[in-house]
């Protein structure tokens, strides 16, 4: 009786076994199971500043949830606001300066105007009166030789008693008050050409004065230049105390704190992780073997480590082009001719029915349906 018992609980244990690898291979045949799988985020990223300096506030701590747009943590702006004061003084210091230029060659410009006007005016004048000079002491000179032709002529009739003696003193007379006449003339024009000379170097000083206008100009414009370049250094100076408080990018949690204040920090120093735990997928390493009917669109069956007796759903979203291992940072050196085939894996990403329960980090162990032939 016991040996009966024995061969029918023996007989019983080779048909589990029979069924339970049945069921284990045909599991495996019409799924690509891969236990490489991890509950990732595709929100997860590092907060940090980007100008450095000292941190004095943290106001988040870690797996504490925050809301979009609440400030976490914030730099001394002390430096910031002083450089910008600085750069503000400046800027207005030029300002003023720019508008003594300006005013100096408004001025310099009426000046010049005034004093074109009044040069041209000089100038035109004595080159009339030099003409109406030069005429005059022609005319006269004309005149004078006549009277010294009339003056010769009544000597001789003189010495002949044709004529009385008062006739002839009368020319002389004529002749040399006519000569005296002249002689002032030519002096006068003398004085008129010395004064065209001086109406003519006031021309040119107003012409040197409309070269000083035009390096008054490029001055300005320099300072313009100067100004425009300070407004942008003012503004930069505004965005980076703008810089100096961080705040979160969207609802979420604070997966890490880096530090606590205060600390002196770089530009780009990492300060909070924050993880959004609503945009959540799976991540399969799957491994080439078990590649074989494994397209985006079969559903995928989930369990999680942390989460035992629930089972996810899904669907392959995508599959990498190139195996994880194409980018390695120590790619493998074949140059010798030695050479071990290694099994390589590829990521295929998961959309998830339910994110219920889950976080980012998470272990799993995925079974893909595969596409039937």
């Amino acid at each position: 009786m016991s040996k009966r018992f024995g061969s029918l609980l023996l007989l019983v244990i080779v048909v589990l076994l029979v069924l339970f690898g049945y069921r284990y291979i045909h599991y495996r045949s019409v799924n690509a199971v891969s236990d490489a799988a991890f509950i990732k985020s595709d929100r997860l990223p590092f907060l940090s500043f980007k100008v450095g300096g000292k941190v004095v506030e943290m106001r988040a701590e870690a797996n504490r949830p925050v809301k979009k747009g609440e400030l976490l943590a914030r730099i001394d702006p002390t430096d910031i606001q002083l450089a910008k004061k600085r750069l503000e003084h400046k800027r207005s210091s030029l300002q003023e300066k720019i508008g003594g230029v300006e005013l100096k060659k408004k001025r310099l410009e009426q000046t010049l105007l005034l004093q074109s006007r009044i040069a041209a005016t000089d100038v035109q004048g004595v080159m009339d009166e030099l003409r109406a000079t030069e005429l005059q002491i022609e005319a006269s000179r004309t005149r004078l030789r006549k009277l010294e032709k009339d003056k010769e002529r009544f000597a001789k009739m003189l010495s002949q008693n044709l004529i009385a003696e008062t006739a002839y003193e009368q020319v002389q007379t004529e002749a040399d008050s006519l000569a005296q006449q002249i002689e002032a003339m030519v002096q006068r024009l003398e004085s008129l050409k010395t004064k065209k000379k001086k109406a003519q170097l006031a021309q040119e000083l107003s012409e040197l004065n409309r070269k000083e206008i035009a390096e008054l100009q490029k001055s300005i414009q320099a300072m313009l230049q100067e100004k425009k370049a300070l407004d942008a250094a003012i503004a930069e100076t505004e965005k980076k105390l703008g810089y100096t408080e961080l705040y979160a990018p969207f609802d979420g949690v604070i997966a890490k704190k880096f530090f606590d204040a205060p600390k002196v920090v770089s530009k780009g120093y990492p300060v909070y992780a924050l993880a959004d735990p609503e945009h959540l997928y799976c991540e399969v390493l799957l491994s080439e073997k078990k590649m074989k009917g494994v397209l985006p669109g079969n559903s995928v069956s989930i369990e999680v480590e942390a989460l035992k007796g629930k089972t996810f759903h899904g669907t392959v979203e995508s599959i990498a082009p190139t195996s994880a291992s194409t980018f390695s940072l120590v790619p493998r050196d074949i140059a010798s001719g030695e050479f071990t085939k290694l099994d390589q894996r590829f990521v295929v990403r998961i959309k998830l029915d339910s994110i219920e329960g889950l976080r980012a980090g998470m272990g799993a162990t995925v079974a893909i349906a595969r596409l039937r032939d």
